[in-house]
């Protein structure tokens, strides 16, 4: 029997995860399309055991940002929202351009990026006295790995917006960028971001 590799063509058991406490929260069960049909949804945290790159992909199947902006913008009119068959085509797309860029497994190249963007302490919001300040607080691994996937597929949608750049060139530059922590990638400008507001409030 053949090995099962994701799109048929990576192999996701040689896969490293760079961070032993990522590793509870990064499944990479072999499948051939990521694809659960929502078997694990409506349950608390299942999501970690959701494969890795299904999240990416339902993380690209979004319209916009409602009120809020990325990077000043606001995006609007992605196309992708409940077409997961074109998601998917968008990921299957942007890892064979990563393949062909970093001559590497791409799914390993995600997973790295997926390590890197995640911050390792954010603010929360605490009232005292009818004072209202911030607290820097640790960052659950579970929530950095949120993180993660929720900036980079923001940063594709960026930097394919207006753009003649298709989405799937900008997400590939986006994993790219991250994996290596490269500050072109607007996910590792976030977390750098939201580490020094943090820092500044301990």
């Amino acid at each position: 029997m053949n090995e099962i590799k994701l799109f048929g063509k990576w192999d996701t058991s040689e896969v490293k995860i760079p961070s032993k406490g990522l590793e509870r929260y990064v499944a990479l069960k072999p499948t051939f399309v990521p694809h659960s049909s929502g078997r694990v949804s409506g349950q608390q945290f299942i999501k970690s055991k959701m494969n890795i790159v299904e999240r990416l992909v339902n993380k690209m199947m979004k319209s916009g940002q409602g009120r809020k902006k990325i990077a000043g913008k606001f995006i609007r009119g992605r196309g992708n929202t409940g077409k997961k068959q074109k998601a998917l085509n968008i990921v299957d797309s942007a890892f064979d351009i990563i393949a062909e860029r970093t001559k590497k497994n791409p799914v390993q190249v995600f997973v790295d990026a997926i390590a890197n963007t995640g911050p390792q302490e954010e603010t929360t919001t605490i009232i005292y006295g009818g004072i209202r300040y911030h607290q820097a607080v640790d960052s659950s691994t579970q929530r950095r790995v949120d993180f993660g996937l929720k900036y980079i597929a923001q940063g594709a949608f960026h930097n394919s917006f207006k753009n003649s750049k298709p989405v799937e060139q900008a997400l590939a530059d986006e994993i790219i960028w991250a994996s290596k922590s490269d500050t072109n990638s607007y996910a590792i400008q976030r977390k750098e971001e939201t580490e020094r507001i943090a820092k500044s409030s301990r």
